[in-house]
């Protein structure tokens, strides 16, 4: 006689299963599967951070979360033109996992009075102002661009900072794998290459302004001072 049983897990596997599901590795499913048994008979298994298993997961966990908080980030909307009082937005994001439905409801919330889609190599996501639609369909790229490109452009150079600038760390918040699609950062080689004279620039002005409560020997000793440990600090960043 076959008895069946229902599986019973904690809701710490459900969302970890729901992050893990739309990671690129083939063997998600494998993993999810894995764990989901091993839980009808180690309740606590989610808690042993260094179980091969769960160290595994936990990992796919990250990475799917890290490419949602980027895709919300690096999205650049283009508008196309559209019959009708609302109008209409075009976008393109390369993710490495499958997010495209993960993601679309914070689009919807936040682009709600307009229609959109987003194109991806892994599907798209539509809103119309009524359904929002996924598919997983690749999707080829739009060949889009307006006035919105110069205006990020600006925008990135009037809040760029080049004395508090720090190449390995703006390249893990803004990877390169995702420049070629963002307008504004076709700006960051010569903001990069130019951070140093910049900032000795702004260091000249400082100095003259406070030139007069010093006298000349003092001065140009204080100068020389400020230029060596800004070069030592643009050196030391790069």
């Amino acid at each position: 006689m076959h008895i069946s049983r229902s599986l019973t897990v904690p809701q710490a596997f459900l969302d970890l299963a729901q992050a893990m599901i739309c990671h690129s590795d083939p063997a998600r499913f494998a993993l999810a599967y894995r764990i989901l048994w091993r839980l009808q008979g180690e309740r606590h298994l989610l808690d042993i951070p260094t179980d091969p298993d769960v160290a595994r997961a936990r990992k796919m966990e990250k990475s799917v979360r890290r490419d949602y908080h980027k895709m919300t980030a690096f999205v650049r909307f283009k508008e196309v033109p559209q019959d009708g009082p609302r109008r209409a937005f075009v976008a393109w994001f390369e993710p490495d996992h499958h997010i495209v439905a993960r993601t679309a409801p914070f689009f919807q919330r936040r682009f709600t009075d307009m229609d959109w889609v987003i194109a991806t190599p892994m599907g798209r996501s539509a809103w119309d102002g009524e359904a929002l639609r996924c598919d997983d369909a690749p999707a080829d790229k739009p060949d889009l661009s307006d006035d919105t490109d110069e205006l990020w452009r600006t925008y990135f150079v009037n809040i760029f900072n080049p004395a508090r600038l720090k190449v390995k760390m703006m390249q893990t918040e803004m990877p390169k794998k995702y420049w070629k699609n963002l307008p504004e950062a076709e700006m960051i080689p010569g903001l990069i290459n130019g951070a140093e004279q910049r900032v000795r620039e702004m260091a000249d002005r400082l100095a003259s302004d406070t030139a007069p409560r010093f006298n000349t020997r003092l001065h140009a000793k204080t100068q020389a001072k400020t230029h060596a440990k800004i070069h030592e600090s643009v050196q030391s960043r790069s």
